[in-house]
């Protein structure tokens, strides 16, 4: 039990702040993801191949820490959706595959990493994630949720012809109804956590999207730089002005 709680220091509790930092490094990732793809022109695959290794580095410290730390938590949930944006790009784009191609694609892969780790570890509850297999399920899924986001934050603003702005009101509207049924529902508390998890990141692609594309595409024509380091000095401040704890251990 004492390496259960200690081991469940490492993942944050859920509350508004942790949601606000969230909807934040999901928009960093596009931001960030399209300044070192687009804006340095190193394309979606070599860029995928540098943000996979900041990711890969990043989950190890994650899983190998003692405790929580807040810091190093939000560092892997951002190379997380910085890879997932390069690598939805590459895919989307690059192979061809498509938008709603590479939305289905990550969907399913999605379901079947939430169904693998169910069935290996018998819940996929964040107040569950007690050993380090558990947490590499976690950051698995993690990965296809922000891949998966990015995608289907583009299909909806793009091919669906909603835009930035009408994709991000979708995606919040969608928010708004799981904290409804969160308050007046007794839908699992566990998939309304996966499912706003999941729609957060389609908000972020979206919000990052209407900040750095150009005005004549409906964005805002930012520098993708600007816009990254502001994001990052916000959830810097969110870190420091409102103190994260670690989650409870599930009995």
């Amino acid at each position: 039990m004492e390496h259960a709680k200690k081991a469940l220091t490492k993942v944050p509790e859920v509350t508004l702040v942790f949601w606000i930092i969230k909807i934040a490094a999901t928009t960093l990732g596009e931001t960030g993801g399209d300044a070192l793809s687009m804006s340095m022109n190193l394309g979606y695959l070599m860029s995928t191949v540098i943000f996979a290794g900041v990711f890969a580095v990043a989950v190890i410290a994650q899983i190998k820490a003692e405790r929580f730390n807040p810091a190093l938590y939000w560092i892997t949930i951002i190379a997380t959706t910085t890879v997932g944006t390069t690598l939805a790009d590459f895919a989307d784009r690059s192979l061809g595959i498509g938008y709603a191609g590479g939305s289905a694609i990550l969907l399913v892969s999605l379901l079947a990493s939430l169904a693998v780790w169910h069935r290996t570890m018998g819940s996929v509850s964040v107040a569950t994630i007690a050993s380090p297999k558990a947490e590499a399920f976690y950051w698995v899924t993690i990965m296809f949720s922000q891949t998966l986001g990015t995608a289907l934050g583009d299909w909806t603003a793009d091919n669906a012809g909603f835009g930035y702005t009408g994709a991000a009101v979708i995606f919040g509207g969608l928010l708004v109804l799981i904290v409804i049924a969160y308050y007046f529902t007794e839908i699992s508390r566990t998939l309304l956590f996966w499912s706003a998890f999941i729609l957060t990141r389609p908000l972020g692609a979206v919000t990052g999207d209407f900040l750095d594309k150009p005005v004549a595409n409906g964005g805002l024509a930012m520098s993708r730089y600007g816009a990254s380091i502001a994001l990052v000095m916000f959830i810097v401040i969110c870190g420091l002005l409102f103190r994260q704890r670690p989650a409870r251990a599930a009995h």
